[in-house]
């Protein structure tokens, strides 16, 4: 799944396009995606303007002027891509290092805009789906309700983690993939921000104290500011909207690393992987005490 810096990165890209643009029509290929779309989805779309992009956790959020909000995730494939007119410079060229799935028997979306752009969406395995819900009822949606501080917010701090993690006897990462701990935050990040900050994945989350709960914090703002500039990760599938991957993939320091010498300096230590809850665990065991 992409994670948020992934998310993100693709919100700035469909700003330019998407943001006070005004919805023409809407084509859909198929009547579900992982979910069925909501009734009369493409008519209650159409000769919308969309006010403005958002995005929460993994999920992005388009407010239209009638009230009501789009909500799309991306699930394992998904992505969106802008074709029509050139955007005026709203996207830089990108480097296409592997080609982004524009087989046109997974656009299932298309958001046709009076600028003449089309936003597409594509998505070859269908995990990813989208909603429409009136603004009102945001707080309490299922898949929003919940959520607990974004990881790039003000709310966001070492106080906050010690306080989630006081009497935790789960594994730290495991808690830190709770999302109503920390919303948005996914397994590449956490074990990136878990060997920043020197702590092994295989303690419980109370046996932190307060000092390793602000070196974990401010971990975790790092990691996910700077994978968010570089563009996200792009394993996979998935893409930014210009077709160009990111390549945040290559500052990894433990993330698919097994066997890899610990970048540590200093260190000595080498990259292993533990399943954890069914997920890859990637740390050093020498240096994340």
């Amino acid at each position: 799944m992409p994670e948020l810096p992934e998310v993100e990165t693709v919100r700035r890209g469909l700003m330019p396009v998407l943001e006070q643009a005004v919805i023409a029509s809407v084509d859909l290929g198929r009547p579900d995606l992982r979910f069925a779309f909501p009734t009369d989805f493409a008519a209650r779309l159409t000769g919308r303007t969309v006010t403005a992009l958002r995005r929460r956790s993994k999920y992005l959020l388009a407010d239209l002027d009638d009230g009501f909000v789009l909500l799309a995730h991306l699930g394992m494939s998904g992505s969106f891509r802008v074709a029509g007119a050139e955007p005026s410079g709203a996207f830089a060229p990108g480097a296409f290092a592997m080609a982004r799935s524009r087989d046109s028997a997974h656009d299932h979306v298309r958001i046709h805009l009076t600028s003449g752009l089309e936003v597409i969406y594509n998505d070859p395995r269908r995990f990813g789906f989208m909603d429409l819900f009136a603004s009102s009822g945001e707080a309490s949606h299922p898949r929003l309700a919940g959520l607990g501080p974004e990881p790039i917010s003000n709310a966001f701090s070492g106080g906050l983690l010690e306080e989630a993690f006081a009497g935790r006897k789960s594994p730290i990462k495991t808690v830190l993939l709770d999302q109503s701990v920390v919303a948005g935050l996914g397994n590449i990040y956490v074990c990136e921000a878990l060997h920043r900050s020197a702590i092994s994945p295989l303690r419980t989350a109370a046996s932190l104290g307060s000092a390793e709960c602000a070196r974990l914090a401010a971990a975790v703002c790092e990691v996910i500011a700077e994978a968010i500039e570089a563009g996200g990760s792009t394993l996979r599938d998935h893409m930014r909207t210009d077709g160009s991957l990111g390549y945040f993939q290559h500052s990894f320091k433990v993330y698919d690393r097994e066997g890899c010498d610990c970048p540590r300096p200093g260190c000595g230590g080498t990259v292993v992987r533990q399943t954890q809850s069914g997920r890859s665990t990637f740390f050093c065991a020498r240096c994340q005490a």
